[in-house]
């Protein structure tokens, strides 16, 4: 890591630290980012940015820690930026168990392609002219 780290470098090295241990505390993990980056220069403010995670949760939680991290960048304090790293990796982590997301794979039971499929086949077989639908299946079956 450059002398100079991003918000997206600090999130970034927080994932794989939750990846090489996933069951750890969260306060453990932030007493680790604050060791690895105190005594670096402080993200600059112009790059407080992490990477999008909208296919997992809402902008609103996923970006929920960054005015803690600019916080910190403001007041040179690592803990701070430390924290609201995790408050960000905590809700990517944890909003998809939390919110009943239909794409939840957990909750099969809210799969509502399930429960729709035969009338989206009435629907296919009442308007999809007898030739494409022929065609469709043919490609299916290859």
């Amino acid at each position: 890591m450059a002398d100079r780290p991003t918000v997206t470098d600090i999130f970034n090295r927080a994932l794989e630290i939750r990846k090489a241990n996933p069951s750890g505390a969260y306060a453990d993990l932030r007493k680790q980012l604050v060791g690895e980056f105190s005594g670096k220069a402080f993200p600059a403010t112009a790059y407080l940015t992490i990477p999008e995670y909208d296919n997992v949760a809402p902008e609103e939680d996923w970006t929920a820690g960054l005015p803690v991290v600019l916080r910190g960048i403001h007041n040179e304090d690592w803990e701070d930026v430390a924290l609201g790293i995790v408050i960000s990796l905590e809700q990517i982590e944890n909003y998809p168990k939390e919110s009943l997301r239909e794409d939840d794979p957990a909750k099969e039971w809210r799969n509502r392609g399930k429960s729709i499929a035969e009338a989206e086949e009435k629907v296919l077989e009442k308007w999809m002219p007898d030739e494409l639908m022929a065609m469709a299946k043919r490609n299916l079956s290859n």
